[in-house]
């Protein structure tokens, strides 16, 4: 069933290659739609590997146009928010009428910039809840736990679903994909903190002095969400509304707790840290910003978030990304 399922990855940085790689292994029909630099690195094949242990190597199909994705049962959008309209527009050019799109991205607004800008086709939100690294030229690593979720639709066929559970991939179909992106948005405050530690997940995620920062900026996301009347769904055995708890008990209790809500490699290091590394634009805008955005909207501020945001910000044009804990702290005005 799988191997008659064609799906185009457009965008396919460490997510997409990743995902599409999975697929592959699979038996879907994959092709991979990226930069030229990307894509000239995976000549010699893909290999996948995850935190668990399992690899692949594959073989799929790479392109640097949109017009590869012309024909497919499903395309992957998995480019960063920013270039999400652009996206849209180059596939506009190719994709036939009713052409199934997913987004899978990060933020809240995705899926609706792409329903705007590809008219008549079917767009679907998806999430991510796992962070995929590059480890060399065309090997990427999945290095944190997590199911996918995707809107739920009569799109999404038992082909398609097939593709992904042969792949070894679970995915859940959901009626609250705004919630659910709300949810990962919340846990994607830490991507900012963990870009200006400059250290791993794991030893960020260690330290109690980043966690408090995260839990400050989480708690004033969840009650901003909560004045909206904005759900928040439950991604991980411990609802949200008690992560900034959680986060800030000593380091000692954290660190038997963690291990409960989910698995983490010892060398994952946020995307916002690629992208600072690759001196690349962050999504910054699309998480600590739509949480001072959505402050605004309700005569509120968010201080914490908005500071994070403009460390980041100073961070792109080279400014400090070694913060210690206790600095980070200071700095958004919690020391």
């Amino acid at each position: 069933m799988a191997a008659e399922t064609r799906i185009a990855v457009f965008g396919a940085g460490a997510i997409g290659c990743w995902v599409g790689g999975r697929l592959a292994s699979g038996g879907a029909d994959v092709t991979l739609i990226g930069r030229q630099r990307v894509m000239d690195e995976l000549a010699n094949g893909l290999h996948v590997t995850d935190l668990h242990g399992d690899e692949a190597m594959v073989h799929p199909r790479v392109a640097t146009e949109a017009a590869a994705a012309a024909s497919a049962d499903a395309t992957l959008v998995t480019v960063k928010s920013a270039q999400t309209s652009e996206a849209g527009a180059a596939l506009a050019k190719v994709l036939p009428e009713g052409a199934l799109v997913i987004s899978l991205q990060n933020g809240v607004r995705n899926a609706d910039v792409l329903r705007e800008t590809l008219p008549g086709r079917v767009v679907l939100a998806a999430m991510v809840p796992f962070n995929v690294v590059r480890r060399a030229a065309g090997a990427y690593h999945r290095a944190s736990s997590g199911a996918l979720r995707i809107d739920q639709h009569e799109r999404f066929t038992p082909p398609l679903r097939g593709a992904f559970e042969t792949a070894r991939l679970p995915i859940e179909q959901r009626t609250d994909m705004l919630a659910v992106q709300w949810a990962k948005l919340v846990m994607n405050l830490n991507n900012a903190i963990n870009a200006l530690s400059g250290v791993p997940l794991s030893a960020e995620l260690a330290q109690r002095p980043f966690r408090r920062c995260l839990a400050a900026a989480q708690r004033e996301a969840l009650e901003l969400l909560e004045l909206a009347r904005q759900d928040v769904a439950r991604l991980t055995p411990v609802p949200p509304r008690w992560m900034p708890r959680l986060l800030d008990v000593p380091d000692r209790v954290f660190k038997l707790l963690a291990k409960r809500v989910v698995a983490i490699d010892p060398h994952a290091r946020s995307s916002m840290w690629d992208d600072l590394e690759a001196r690349r634009p962050t999504e910054i805008a699309y998480l600590q910003g739509e949480v001072v955005e959505l402050g605004e909207r309700l005569g509120r501020v968010a201080p914490v978030n908005r500071a994070l945001a403009r460390l980041v910000r100073d961070a792109e044009g080279g400014g400090r990304r070694d913060f210690r804990g206790d600095e980070l702290l200071a700095a958004v005005g919690l020391g």
